[in-house]
């Protein structure tokens, strides 16, 4: 496995009865870097994301085959803990999903995950999360609210915070700026740039705008299959293969 990579994919295939979703994936994603996933609707960008912290093992219709490895682990291996996987990966999704509860109680649940019962050490760490997420003027006055009483937007920083507290590697974005106004995009898009210092990135997206704004490294896919892989200076500015071509022209979506 290179060693600037965070994640490796080794012939990866995901069959659903008769319909081969994803066709020998090979890929390398860096550490610490944004690596964008791009491709029309349908050509498997969520499959290969949800492989990754194995929420395809909650689907019994899929067949997973082929390595992925973090750190140099395989985690499709059987055996490997699933709940330790996932705890190495925050998940932020198309719409946010806030848990039932209070601002506040949102991330401290995340933080009792993890051990955290000191009261004071749990508002300090509450608060830095939120700060982290660049919510917390936001909020700070509103802490004892119902988290759905907050905008899309603000929902899906929450989640970001929510995820940070869980204390990952990994972060895993599903499209997590398509459902909210731009002022919001903005601030995920910019939080992403701070936080991969720390996390390596993993985000689908259908954007092309965003892709060339925030990416380090992009992988585009067609049809199940991974049909180029580089930098966005690469990929974008010199793309090798004339599917890329077109998909940048827009001659397809």
């Amino acid at each position: 496995m290179d060693p600037t990579y965070k994640i490796a994919i080794e012939n990866l295939n995901v069959h659903a009865d008769k319909h081969h979703i994803l066709k020998e994936v090979n890929a390398g994603i860096p550490k610490n870097k944004i690596t964008v996933v791009l491709g029309p609707s349908g050509c498997g960008k969520t499959t290969l994301l949800k492989c990754l912290n194995r929420l395809t093992d909650i689907y019994p219709e899929l067949k997973v085959t082929g390595k992925i490895f973090i750190d140099n682990k395989n985690i499709l291996e059987a055996g490997e803990d699933i709940y330790m996987l996932r705890q190495q990966m925050g998940l932020l999704s198309q719409r946010p999903y806030p848990l039932p509860m209070t601002i506040y109680n949102n991330i401290a649940f995340a933080l009792r995950l993890r051990g955290v019962r000191q009261k004071r050490e749990m508002h300090k760490q509450v608060m830095e999360y939120l700060k982290q997420a660049n919510l917390y003027n936001e909020v700070r006055n509103r802490l004892k609210e119902p988290a759905s009483r907050l905008s899309i937007g603000q929902q899906q920083r929450l989640c970001l915070a929510r995820g940070l507290a869980v204390n990952p590697e990994i972060i895993l974005a599903d499209e997590p700026t398509s459902a909210l106004d731009p002022i919001s995009s903005q601030y995920i898009e910019e939080k992403f740039v701070e936080l991969k210092n720390n996390y390596t990135i993993v985000l689908v997206t259908h954007t092309l705008r965003q892709a060339k704004r925030i990416a380090d490294h992009v992988i585009f896919m067609y049809l199940g299959e991974i049909i180029e892989q580089g930098s966005v200076e690469q990929v974008f500015e010199d793309p090798k293969e004339e599917k890329t071509k077109q998909y940048l022209r827009g001659v397809f979506n």
